[in-house]
């Protein structure tokens, strides 16, 4: 029993997708921006092609960058200098500054890129990764190409919240399920999240990913969760819904993997 509860299932997937990551041709690199306050760990390409554009992914909330597009990495590679950071206060990346918006967050990924050498890139956002990819845009219109935001509500209106587009009692129940605590919320937030949900997930097995491992590395992420409680809260109350209305973008419905 005492050996059963040392086996992380957590433990050996974050093993696995590091090994991927680096076998793909990605190397681990943390940097720190300007001013010593932040630092921000991303993954890079051991060789920057010049003759490929470059590729910026953005994660959603999670645990880091690697569990959100470890899919659909291989899609990317072979076409794309691919860039895969962890956002502030998720994986490896913090700042001691006390700004938690997602332009703070643009403005961090931007000087990262730049730290790397590159001026032009496409960038894919999901979720929370969606609205950080879009201040980007809007920040650094000079800098970003293609833009694909995916199941991110940037173009949100004031009527959307009056008429109770999300069906939860408030921001605090929203975020209990965002980030959860808990195996039934972790249960929820499956529910909501695919099409076809897994079923009788035990729930030993939630709990491993709630908690996280043995691994400092995951500790050090898990230890961010009230920041991040307090990213979506900000998220939701102190953006400017009409500032969608100031980026022109020309949309292009394309395969993910054409991108």
């Amino acid at each position: 029993m005492k050996m059963m509860r040392q086996i992380s299932f957590t433990a050996y997937k974050d093993c696995y997708y590091r090994y991927f990551f680096a076998y793909t041709g990605l190397r681990s690199v943390t940097t720190t921006l300007s001013g010593g306050t932040t630092s921000m760990h991303c993954w890079v390409p051991r060789t920057h092609h010049h003759s490929k554009p470059t590729l910026l992914l953005i994660h959603g909330f999670g645990a880091n960058a690697m569990w959100q597009y470890s899919e659909l990495l291989r899609h990317f590679v072979p076409h794309y200098n691919v860039y895969v950071p962890d956002l502030l206060f998720f994986g490896q990346s913090y700042t001691a500054a006390p700004e938690r918006t997602e332009a703070f967050q643009a403005r961090c990924l931007m000087e990262l890129m730049t730290a790397h050498g590159v001026r032009k890139m496409s960038l894919v956002g999901i979720s929370y990764g969606g609205f950080v990819g879009y201040s980007m845009a809007a920040q650094f219109p000079e800098a970003t190409e293609k833009v694909a935001l995916c199941c991110a509500g940037v173009c949100l209106e004031e009527k959307d919240m009056e008429e109770k587009l999300f069906k939860v009692a408030d921001l605090e129940s929203a975020a209990s399920i965002l980030l959860p605590q808990t195996a039934e919320k972790l249960r929820e937030l499956m529910h909501l999240s695919f099409v076809k949900p897994a079923r009788r997930v035990p729930t030993c097995f939630l709990n491993d990913f709630i908690h996280g491992s043995s691994s400092s590395q995951w500790r050090f992420s898990l230890a961010f969760v009230p920041v991040r409680w307090l990213a979506f809260v900000i998220l939701c109350l102190a953006r400017s819904l009409s500032v969608c209305k100031g980026v022109h973008l020309r949309l292009v419905l394309e395969p993910l993997y054409g991108f």
